[in-house]
């Protein structure tokens, strides 16, 4: 078996749990991205739900001293979701992102993050307290009262492990990060872009951080193209930035001195409203490959094929020798909500959000949020 990319991404895409089964054999010309048509084999990767599904769940005997508030706090009493992962020593653990009050509404909560390892990739065993949350300290401004969101987490080739979130004050969202040695102790390095053009877009919404990696002997590890680490991010739209070290990134602009938008939302398919970046991207013999979240419009532009609002799980291929080039999207989203709990909970519209993804004991595990309530795994064999 290859231990690098070939074999592993030779494979054909499993759709499931979507209302369209037309067959998505080859990808299709698209007024607003323009890509050309690839093979799906040649670079797609497919994947199966477990038949134990949710894999977590929230649990309200965890609790914590919260070292702003000084009381007792049950961390995970509300929902757990939106989970990162990564492989250390045989195990996979899992970075989660967990909130406290059931009773406020959606957005209204504070998220921790919280850290569980698995030797099956499948059960989990939490640890007892969160490992990422706000704290009286100069991130406060960022990070609090909303807390730490929606990781995604990559290693460094000298083994350094590095996290990026949502800082989420209530008032705008900004993409952060940290770095850990062993993924329990963080540093936190504040928004990404606060260095970039002058602090341009220090203030500007921003979300979902997916750094472009490569399976490197059975491992994904960050990988440097031309010198520099790559990120695509976004939220409506997705970005690309770039970086030396992969804390400080600077965003790539068009002509006009503004985001260069890489890849954009298909009116009256299944990511008509957005295209949110996944976990992190992996650079291919093929292309670089971004799993991503679609979602439905409402209303006008809104396909029918899918319901509204729903987020599903969708995959693109961008030129390795030019990562801002799309160069092939799948038209048919490769995983939906179709199970209980990922139409229910707090986003009743329906969610399979991913964000984890790992290559354990030769297979690939997807982890993912679902309905902002629990989390998700789907595997390919």
């Amino acid at each position: 078996m290859c231990r690098r990319l070939l074999i592993p991404f030779c494979l054909t895409v499993l759709i499931f749990s979507c209302k369209d089964e037309k067959s998505a054999s080859r990808t299709g010309q698209s007024q607003n991205n323009g890509q050309t048509d690839v093979t799906d084999e040649k670079w797609m990767l497919g994947f199966e739900k477990t038949e134990l599904n949710p894999i977590m769940t929230a649990d309200s005997s965890y609790v914590f001293n919260d070292p702003i508030t000084k009381k007792e706090v049950q961390w995970q009493k509300a929902d757990v979701f939106n989970p990162a992962a990564i492989v250390r020593n045989d195990t996979v653990f899992m970075l989660f992102r967990a909130e406290d009050n059931p009773d406020a509404i959606l957005g209204g909560r504070t998220s921790r993050i919280g850290l569980a390892h698995s030797t099956d990739g499948i059960n989990f065993t939490k640890y007892p307290e969160p490992v990422f949350y706000p704290k009286e300290e100069e991130f406060r401004q960022w990070d609090y009262p909303g807390g730490v969101e929606d990781p995604r987490v990559v290693e460094t080739p000298d083994g350094t492990y590095i996290m990026h979130y949502t800082s989420w004050n209530r008032d705008v969202a900004r993409l952060s990060c940290a770095t850990s040695r062993d993924l329990k102790n963080w540093t936190k390095h504040g928004p990404v872009f606060q260095k970039a053009y002058d602090g341009k877009f220090l203030d500007i919404w921003s979300k979902s951080g997916s750094v472009v990696t490569e399976l490197v002997d059975g491992r994904l590890k960050a990988k440097k193209i031309k010198g520099k680490y790559l990120m695509y991010w976004g939220e409506l739209f997705v970005n690309l930035a770039e970086s030396e070290n992969g804390i400080d990134w600077t965003p790539l602009l068009d002509e006009k001195e503004q985001l260069l938008h890489v890849f954009k939302p298909t009116l009256e398919e299944f990511d008509s409203h957005l295209t949110e970046p996944g976990p992190p991207a992996i650079y291919t013999e093929n292309g670089i490959l971004l799993l991503y979240n679609g979602k439905n419009l409402s209303g006008e532009g809104a396909t029918s094929k899918y319901p509204e609002g729903t987020y599903c799980g969708g995959q693109a291929l961008f030129d390795k020798n030019d990562p801002t080039k799309l160069i092939a999207r799948l038209e048919t989203p490769f995983i939906c909500p179709s199970l209980a709990h990922e139409i229910s909970g707090q986003y009743k519209s329906g969610t399979t959000f991913i964000e984890g993804l790992v290559y354990f004991k030769d297979k690939w595990f997807l982890y993912y949020g679902t309905a902002d309530s629990m989390v998700g795994l789907a595997v390919k064999e």
